[in-house]
């Protein structure tokens, strides 16, 4: 197992340093993986001027899975926008094909209490968010800054998605379902965008392939609406770029911390990059306080859907939850009274858990 990492800026180094301690205790029972190291984001562009150097691009592209931290920091504001941290992100998503985000928003039982809702509302939450991740607004053409014939500035972005790429997330996202509880929702905005529209009429057509799953569709701020007021009724949801990534956020949070979140981004052939939902949380940088629990559990999905080792994926997957179940935790998802943990203490507590 050839596995690219990339720490990244802020968090990332501190909380990849504890999924790397989950790697070498999988190494040292008799897994042959091979670490190789790179620098993305700020990182990448304090080493070589660059988000995503063509070093640590070689190095992803050679390898059978990247794990990778966080990217951003205030300090990388200013610089122009083909040189901050997010486009190095972007660019290796991209240059990878990597178009199917797997976002999985379940709740532990432990941590029933932890969430913004009502127990009874979250409790035995599991839902999928499948969010396609090249196409959308964030890579439509053309946008930019324009100035008016009035002399006023505009800022304009393009919403886009190809009729190949809509069917190929679909796909996934039925697949997936075949395996749970045979339910896609489709989210999009099409009572206002052709964009949207073209994407209910082919989620439509594809879904005939699939006899099995029922379907159903809802606009994004329903969806966002129904997230909070009755999450359960949601198995698989499909849907865009930007509308994926506003909902599993806010989805992060039905399981008492988005530092619970992990992510699988997938090409056709299911190599993958694994990086936790959370972002690099400058303001916690260095302070041991920062939860890798969401970058261990992506530990778990990059062994079921990249090395189709699913006996080790539960393994690490029940070590969290035994860690969780002997009262370790970090200040995010510490109730009130509860003893904290620190970054590194969690990480060893995982492994010890194995």
């Amino acid at each position: 197992m050839k596995i690219a990492v990339l720490p990244g800026d802020g968090i990332g180094p501190e909380i990849v340093a504890q999924a790397s301690k989950v790697l070498e205790a999988l190494r040292r029972n008799g897994l042959k993986i091979e670490l190789e190291h790179g620098h993305i984001g700020g990182a990448g562009y304090d080493a070589e001027g660059d988000p995503l150097p063509a070093a640590t691009l070689k190095i992803a592209q050679q390898a059978d899975a990247v794990l990778l931290g966080a990217v951003g920091g205030y300090q990388y504001d200013k610089l122009a926008r083909p040189l901050r941290p997010e486009q190095g992100l972007l660019r290796i998503r991209k240059e990878l094909g990597l178009f199917a985000n797997l976002r999985p928003a379940i709740l532990y039982p432990e941590l029933a209490n932890c969430s913004t809702l009502r127990p009874e509302v979250v409790s035995g939450l599991d839902i999928m968010i499948l969010r396609e991740l090249t196409g959308d607004i964030y890579f439509g053409q053309p946008r930019g800054v324009r100035i008016l014939e009035n002399g006023e500035r505009q800022g304009f972005d393009t919403m886009l998605y190809s009729e190949s790429e809509i069917r190929r997330i679909a796909h996934v996202g039925f697949q997936i379902a075949m395996k749970r509880a045979k339910k896609v929702c489709s989210v999009d905005k099409a009572n206002v965008l052709d964009t949207s529209m073209l994407w209910r009429e082919i989620v439509t057509e594809v879904a005939l392939a699939y006899p099995d799953v029922a379907l159903s569709h809802m606009y994004v701020d329903n969806a966002a609406m129904q997230l909070v007021r009755a999450p359960k009724q949601f198995d698989v949801i499909v849907t865009g770029n930007i509308f994926g990534d506003i909902l599993s956020d806010e989805a992060s949070m039905l399981t008492g911390s988005i530092g619970m979140l992990p992510s699988a981004s997938l090409d056709a052939n299911n190599k993958g990059l694994y990086e936790p939902c959370h972002g690099s949380a400058p303001d916690i940088a260095g302070k041991n306080i920062a939860n890798p629990l969401a970058t261990i559990l992506s530990v778990a999905m990059m062994m079921r859907h990249t090395f189709a080792q699913e006996d080790v994926a539960q393994r690490i997957e029940n070590a969290v939850r035994k860690t969780l179940q002997s009262g370790a935790r970090t200040a995010d998802i510490a109730e009130v009274g509860m003893a904290k943990i620190g970054t590194n203490e969690m990480g060893d507590a995982v492994v010890a858990a194995f």
